[in-house]
């Protein structure tokens, strides 16, 4: 039972506290959002990517979370802003020459050395263990420390020399000011792009129906016909036509003349028509004869 003159009990044992809150491990949480990816937590391998909040992805995670569309797939919070492959952008990374990797610690018998990173930055040579920040371009994927954009300013970047702008650099791995301010540049950016899209849209329906042809010439007061040409102008066409009697042409009138092809099956028409009469005549007359000689044979046979 206790209390029994054998124990003296304290106060913290009898009388409760409220509960510490549990600090997080600064070195676990850096080696988890550097060397690790946001959404299987295996270990960053190439191709690496990162999205347009900052964070690190297996290339090949990515697209497994993309191409699964099955109706149990869970929701990550860690890759719910990504809807296609064309939101993430693959790192171009330099290795850190200094970093022996997990060779050397497979018997578990040698110190990890936690700050050691797999690359660095290729202007200033800081290691990307999470000590110091780093940012990476959004057009070539280009990663380099924070340091070396401040201290070398320019419009072009270092490695590739490929143009960019301050909205093309985003922070990796940044703290919560960072990751609103990449939020609210990440949906502008898409909200310009899907009015971009809406305005190719319209042109290109104007486009094609200005290339649909008329359905005919409208025609206009005074026997003139007007003409759409393929620039917009409108042109007035005035037909006219001769008498027979020779006189001169009346204009204001149109005189539709057929074509050849309408002259072309008339005549075809008409010597079908001749032909066939032709035939028959033939037939009829050969029929005439052979019915005119046995009546000849008959009746001379009669008076003989």
């Amino acid at each position: 039972m206790g209390c029994d003159g054998g124990t003296i009990p304290k106060r913290h044992e009898l009388v409760k506290g409220p509960r510490k809150v549990e600090k997080v491990d600064k070195v676990a949480e850096l080696v988890a959002r550097w060397f690790y990816c946001a959404l299987s937590q295996e270990k960053l391998r190439r191709p690496i990517v990162a999205c347009e909040l900052g964070r690190l992805y297996n290339k090949d995670a990515i697209i497994e979370y993309l191409l699964d569309k099955s109706p149990d797939k869970t929701p990550m919070e860690s890759a719910s802003h990504i809807k296609s492959i064309k939101n993430v952008t693959e790192l171009q990374l330099v290795d850190n020459p200094a970093w022996c990797g997990d060779k050397e610690s497979i018997k578990g018998d040698k110190y990890d050395d936690l700050q050691a990173a797999r690359f660095i930055c290729p202007v200033v040579g800081l290691e990307m263990n999470g000590r110091h920040r780093f940012c990476f371009l959004r057009n070539c994927g280009c990663v380099f420390s924070e340091r070396a954009l401040k201290e070398i300013k320019a419009e072009v970047c270092h490695k590739c020399g490929a143009p960019f702008q301050e909205e093309d650099v985003i922070v990796l791995n940044g703290n919560k000011e960072d990751v609103e301010i990449l939020k609210k540049r990440m949906e502008e950016r898409r909200l310009k792009s899907k009015s971009e899209k809406k305005s190719k849209k319209g042109k290109t329906a104007a486009a094609t129906a200005q290339q649909e042809p008329s359905a005919g010439p409208s025609k206009a007061k005074g026997g003139k016909d007007c003409v759409n040409s393929s620039s917009g102008e409108n042109r007035q066409i005035i037909f006219t036509k001769s008498s027979e009697n020779g006189n001169p042409s009346v204009p204001g009138k149109v005189n539709k003349a057929p074509s050849t092809t309408t002259k072309r099956s008339i005549a075809d028409s008409e010597d079908k028509s001749e032909a066939y009469k032709s035939i028959f005549t033939t037939h009829s007359s050969a029929k005439r004869s052979k019915e005119e000689c046995s009546n000849w044979v008959t009746h001379t046979a009669y008076y003989f």
